[in-house]
């Protein structure tokens, strides 16, 4: 008996505090906010701060949108050529940078030419993936740009494309490896053109620092790709390739070069 009315003591306690949270909460529960995507999509994220800033550490992919995740066994260089030709690495990853007070957590990747020659030019997808963020996570980082992958053994990875001067794709998009998805940029005037390029291991989508003490998730994009080089003709077709030729088959004109996909919007719009 004594146990029955404990239990019950505990159960009035946690309705008596959901009831005073819902009563005091600055916006009404709606089954709106239990039906996002992600929370990019959220009207009023529960137990975020009341400005609707989001805490992007405590959001991780799900076991359906891991699933989705087209799998890679070839990564390339996201400017330049496919290996990297015409770019150079002006900061190494994990390289100490004390003006900053920490090591670089990525790739700083540039045009041949230095300095500003390279604003403008096209950022690839390094590998087929699935994009997980876009937006402007604070002035340090201008245009951001997260694509989500996965390995044939099942793990998750992400590349992290920054200070991007624009981007071409939107958030749940499907992308193939070598599909512009962005072009360099300087972070609306923060540094000269350059990309800063980060690989990390995991399923949260956390945006985090350019120079940390620890690297956490991130691992060294040059270490990290040379352990997945396929042949870039091998069977298996980038993620886009297997989209595009099915919609080919229901209109040939649309068979087009996946890095203009401007003119497949074009033909679809008309």
């Amino acid at each position: 008996m004594k146990r029955v009315s404990f239990i019950m003591l505990i159960l009035f306690l946690a309705a008596f505090i959901i009831g005073l949270t819902l009563h005091f909460s600055s916006h009404p529960l709606s089954m709106e906010d239990m039906t996002l995507k992600s929370p990019q999509d959220a009207l009023s994220p529960l137990g975020m701060p009341k400005e609707g800033a989001i805490d992007h550490r405590l959001y991780g992919l799900s076991v359906w949108q891991r699933m989705a995740l087209p799998v890679v066994d070839r990564i390339d260089s996201p400017i330049g050529s496919e290996s990297g030709a015409f770019s150079y690495n002006a900061q190494p990853f994990w390289a100490m940078n004390d003006a900053r007070g920490g090591h670089h957590t990525g790739d700083d990747l540039n045009g041949i030419g230095g300095m500003n020659t390279d604003l403008g030019d096209p950022v690839y997808a390094a590998a087929n993936g699935v994009v997980v963020y876009t937006g402007v996570p604070s002035p340090g980082w201008g245009n951001v740009l997260i694509l989500s992958h996965r390995l044939a053994d099942g793990r998750i990875f992400q590349t992290m494309y920054a200070h991007l001067l624009k981007i071409n794709v939107s958030l749940d998009a499907l992308v193939g490896r070598g599909q512009q998805i962005g072009s360099v940029g300087t972070a609306n005037g923060v540094y000269p053109a350059h990309l800063h390029y980060e690989i990390r291991q995991g399923a949260g989508v956390d945006i985090g620092a350019g120079y940390a003490a620890n690297p956490f998730n991130r691992v060294s994009p040059v270490t990290f790709s040379s352990s997945l080089q396929a042949p870039a003709d091998a069977l298996q077709a980038s993620a886009l390739n297997v989209h595009q030729l099915a919609m080919s088959q229901k209109d040939p004109r649309l068979l087009l070069d996946l890095k203009n996909p401007q003119k497949i919007i074009d033909i679809l719009e008309k």
